[in-house]
């Protein structure tokens, strides 16, 4: 029997965009009993079926690794529990500007604008591509893939632009999530760089999980995490050949971990210009004066290429963006410096 935790165990709660993440300390003299048991009575707030539900999901998590066995022995040291936010439960239909690329009686393709989220989450009620396209495509696009985030196959991260691909039916869903699940997706990015990544071209493979310095970041892990791998290319330097301070890099996913560009470029010591999270260091000032001139106020990544196989019809489909205005710009006044 767990008895009543010490003060010390208490669970220390941090915001994080899609919940609340509890860090919860299990005392030394607390261990050894059902995980499922020992969280719940650390953590009032949550009954032992709605900790067993959290394991179920991947929501609990130990060194970046997901428990999911509630009848596993406790172990002394920090466990991470992230509870989803409690949003609307039906996004409400918003007309809001959308640029279509393609649709047809199964899916949609946008140009998504940097600045608009994906899907509403804590922070960020409506106003979002969720909103819009229920909107746009009226009932038929209610519950497929779930009433919280209706049409969603992948993401872009808010500040992120360019080509998203969602769902118009629940055969569509199902036809794209098995091809993102095989990575058989075309998904090329361009991203604007402080300095150039070396080696200039390679692949970046790596386990992707939460920081252990700051659970609102990703990271590189030893250990933990899900596996995410990125080729990237520089396509044009700027600045003095021998040290560049500024690149334009075109990189290519395999897989689609939360912020994974942003944070392989940034451990290939180029890091997204204009991003506020892994963009530690200040640009050459040549390159700051450049980024205000061009009014760039985001992480300098765009989503350029999107193909893939109709997952209903076989057409193959293949989908450009051009730089929005803020990058196009950005790289002109790069290429004078």
């Amino acid at each position: 029997m767990v008895s009543d935790p010490p003060a010390a165990a208490q669970a220390a709660v941090d915001e994080d965009e899609d919940g609340d993440l509890l860090i919860v300390q299990v005392a030394p003299e607390a261990a050894g009993g059902r995980l499922d048991k020992t969280l719940a009575a650390l953590v009032s707030a949550l009954s032992r079926a709605r900790i067993q539900s959290l394991l179920a999901d991947g929501a609990v998590t130990r060194d970046g690794s997901p428990v999911r066995d509630g009848s596993a022995k406790a172990l002394a040291g920090a466990y991470e529990i992230l509870v989803p936010a409690v949003i609307s439960a039906e996004p409400a239909a918003q007309d809001l500007r959308l640029t279509v690329l393609f649709e047809d009686s199964h899916l949609i393709v946008i140009d998504k604008a940097a600045g608009m989220a994906v899907h509403p989450a804590p922070g960020t009620p409506d106003g979002t591509v969720v909103n819009a396209l229920l909107h746009h495509c009226g009932e038929s696009l209610s519950g497929i893939g779930g009433v919280a985030r209706p049409g969603i196959v992948h993401r872009l991260d808010k500040d992120t632009s360019g080509v998203l691909v969602c769902a118009k039916t629940d055969a569509a869903h199902q036809g794209l999530s098995a091809l993102f699940f095989r990575h058989d997706i075309d998904r090329a990015y361009v991203a604007l760089t402080r300095g150039a990544p070396k080696p200039r071209k390679g692949v970046v493979q790596s386990r992707l999980g939460r920081s252990a310095h700051d659970r609102k970041k990703m990271a590189v892990l030893r250990t933990g995490g899900r596996e995410a791998i990125t080729h990237y290319e520089t396509t044009e330097l700027f600045g003095p050949s021998d040290r560049p301070t500024a690149a334009r890099v075109r990189c290519r996913l395999e897989t689609g971990r939360t912020h994974q560009i942003r944070v392989h470029m940034a451990s290939k010591g180029a890091p997204c210009l204009g991003d506020a999270i892994y963009g530690s260091g200040s640009p050459a000032p040549g390159v700051r004066a450049a980024m205000a001139e061009a009014g760039l106020t985001r992480q300098a990544l765009h989503a350029a290429v999107l193909g893939f196989v109709h997952p209903i019809t076989g057409e193959p489909l293949r989908f450009e963006s051009p730089l929005p205005a803020d990058m196009a710009r950005l790289q002109v006044l790069l290429g004078a410096l």
